[in-house]
């Protein structure tokens, strides 16, 4: 058993399969028991002379194929023996293969025999017990530090205190996010969650009281960025009557509505803003308003309490005015890539929301 589980060490060295921690700790051992380097140069030479031998094997059987073909094609017209004729005319035909062949097999036996008695006088004896002890020893190492490993990898966090609460999406898949200026106005800590009950935290890299918009950046290194986000972000304003959906957090669980766009402008005829008629409350201020081709149309920043049903939302257009100030203020801001996906188009609503809410955030803070 110890034989089997020293030589299938080697092989899954060999071949690749070695995770990378098992390798390091493996080409150590290489380094410092010479026995176990020497077993695993003679193995390379006997698999290669296996490979060898079944790449011949191959490349005649393709020769016996062809011309069995040409023969069957009439190309070839291999003449009718008889006696002891054929088996002369057979042997002075196929010598040089089956000498080759002959030669590979040798090879192949000799090299078996060798490597068998090798590893006999190497680990037939007391040092083989010690290096088959050592490796599983190691194996056993390396499994409990994988163990270790993962279950520090995501160490458990305390949930944040929440005194304040609102909602906020990704324009930028590296961990930029917009939402409202008034969201985070009294927060000294800001944290993001999304839709598994992760949350990181987050920085306002950006702050702009005249449209109520904000624009945070994940600082967690637990986050992992988004490749491409699925939504665009439309520059041009929306028409009247235009329908959308919208996502938020106006509780623990995100929140959808629809609606439609029912004046151009918003309070007191706002014209970087927009009315809606649509179904909000606190928590969903911004979050993102999106249409049916997949396009941020808005920001949620308020609801009037003197009309049932009445929302208005900062103008995505605001975005990029944002980013561009930002961008002004430092160079390596220009990073900042705004997506231009239409994922969500011709999607039915059921599959835009699965595909959107993954990328809405509640914003928290204390």
């Amino acid at each position: 058993m110890e034989d089997i589980l020293l030589l299938e060490a080697v092989e899954r060295y060999l071949a690749g399969e070695m995770a990378q921690e098992e390798k390091a700790t493996f080409e150590e051992l290489r380094k410092k028991n010479a026995a176990i380097d020497q077993l695993v140069v003679e193995h390379t030479y006997f698999l290669q002379g296996l490979d060898n031998y079944g790449s011949l094997k191959s490349f005649k059987h393709s020769l016996l194929e062809v011309e069995s073909a040409l023969a069957r094609e009439g190309v070839l017209a291999p003449p009718t023996l008889t006696g002891k004729a054929k088996v002369i005319n057979l042997w002075g035909k196929y010598k040089r293969s089956m000498a080759v062949a002959a030669s590979i097999a040798g090879f192949i036996s000799l090299l078996t025999l060798g490597l068998m008695i090798t590893y006999t006088k190497k680990y037939g004896n007391e040092n083989y017990m010690d290096l088959v002890k050592e490796i599983t020893k190691t194996n056993r190492e390396i499994i409990v530090l994988k163990s270790k490993n993962n279950s520090s990898a995501m160490p458990a966090k305390e949930e944040p205190k929440v005194d304040f609460m609102g909602s906020g999406f990704l324009i930028d898949g590296k961990g930029y996010l917009v939402t409202n200026a008034h969201v985070i106005s009294k927060m000294k800590n800001i944290y993001v969650e999304n839709t598994k009950g992760q949350y990181y935290n987050a920085i306002a890299v950006y702050t702009d009281n005249s449209v109520d918009l904000a624009i945070l950046k994940i600082t967690d290194t637990a986050y992992k960025a988004v490749a491409n986000l699925p939504y665009s972000i439309k520059k041009a304003n929306s028409d009247l009557g235009e329908q959308f959906f919208t996502l938020g957090f106006p509780r623990k669980e995100i929140v959808y509505g629809e609606g439609y766009v029912s004046a151009k402008s918003g309070s007191d005829g706002d014209t970087t803003a927009y009315q809606l008629t649509v179904s909000a409350n606190p928590g969903n201020s911004g979050g993102p308003v999106i249409n049916r081709n997949g396009e941020i149309i808005g920001i949620i920043t308020a609801k009037d309490s003197k009309a049932d049903g009445v929302v208005y939302a900062a103008k995505s257009k605001n975005i990029f005015n944002l980013l561009d100030k930002l961008k002004a203020e430092n160079e390596k801001n220009s990073l900042i890539k705004t997506p231009v996906n239409v994922g969500l188009k011709g999607m039915d609503r059921v599959q835009q929301v699965k595909k959107m809410e993954e990328f809405v955030y509640m914003v928290v803070g204390n």
